[in-house]
C-alpha cells in the first residue's frame, strides 16, 4: 500500500467505528476469552499503553513497527510486541505513555508522531495489564535506536497484515498455557500471538473497513 494513499485515508480512519472485542477476539487465545469486563475490573489491572506506528519505507510503501523483546526472567520474554509499557506517575495520560515508551525503547521522537486514534483496550491475563493501543504515523522511517528492553526491530509491510495468508494457528506450551492451539499472525517469519495479535486484528479490520467497501 502506497504511503500517500494511506495518508489520504487518515481522516476517514479517524471517524470509522472500531471493531472492538469482536475484532480482537478473532486472534485471542482461549485463556483470554474467560475474562469478561466484571472479572477484569475485579482484578484491578495495571495500566499500560503501546504505539502501533506506521511509516513509509524507502519504496514509499506503508509499514508498521513491531519489536522483539529482549530475553529476561519474565512472562513476556522474547515475545513480539509493539513498543510500549506501563504508565508512570509523571505521564499526563496514556497517549503520552505510548509515545514516551516508543522514544525510550526504539528512539522515535515524540514530536514526530501523529496520533490517528486510540484503539480498544486489551487485557493481558498473565501479567494483569490493561493495555491501551494508539495508532499513529510518522512521515519518514525513523532511525531506530534500541534500548536494553528490545532485541530487534521488525518492519512489516501493511499489505502483509491485510493478506489473509498471514493468519495461522500454532500449538503452544508456555509457563501459563499447556498444549493449546493459538491463533496468530505470521509476519516476516515471526509468530505474533496474544495481546499484540489481538491489537493487529483490530487494526486489520479497521483498515479493511476503509479500503474494502
Amino acid at each position: 500500500m502506497n504511503f500517500k494513499d494511506f495518508k489520504n485515508k487518515i481522516a476517514e480512519l479517524k471517524i470509522t467505528k472500531l471493531g472492538g472485542l469482536d475484532a480482537q477476539f478473532k486472534l485471542a487465545p482461549k485463556l483470554r476469552l474467560k475474562y469478561d469486563a466484571d472479572k477484569i475490573r475485579a482484578n484491578n489491572p495495571r495500566r499500560a499503553a503501546v504505539l502501533a506506528l506506521l511509516f513509509p519505507n524507502k519504496d514509499n510503501k506503508t509499514c508498521f513497527l513491531l519489536t522483539e523483546r529482549a530475553s529476561y526472567q519474565g512472562t513476556h520474554s522474547a515475545q513480539i510486541s509493539f513498543p510500549g509499557g506501563k504508565i508512570e506517575k509523571s505521564d499526563k495520560n496514556l497517549e503520552f505513555t505510548a509515545l514516551r515508551e516508543a522514544k525510550e525503547e526504539v528512539g522515535v521522537e515524540i514530536s514526530s508522531v501523529h496520533i490517528i486514534k486510540e484503539l480498544t483496550d486489551v487485557y493481558i491475563p498473565p501479567s494483569n495489564f490493561l493495555a491501551t493501543p494508539f495508532l499513529g504515523f510518522v512521515n519518514k522511517e525513523p532511525n531506530f535506536i534500541l534500548n536494553h528492553e528490545v532485541e530487534n526491530t521488525i518492519v512489516v509491510l501493511l499489505e502483509d497484515l491485510l493478506n489473509d495468508s498471514s493468519l495461522t494457528t500454532i500449538h503452544m506450551n508456555t509457563s501459563y498455557m499447556k498444549n493449546i492451539d493459538v491463533p496468530c499472525f505470521k509476519l516476516n517469519n515471526y509468530i505474533v500471538w496474544g495481546a499484540t495479535a489481538m491489537m493487529l486484528s483490530e487494526i486489520k479490520d479497521l483498515i479493511e473497513t476503509i479500503y474494502i467497501k
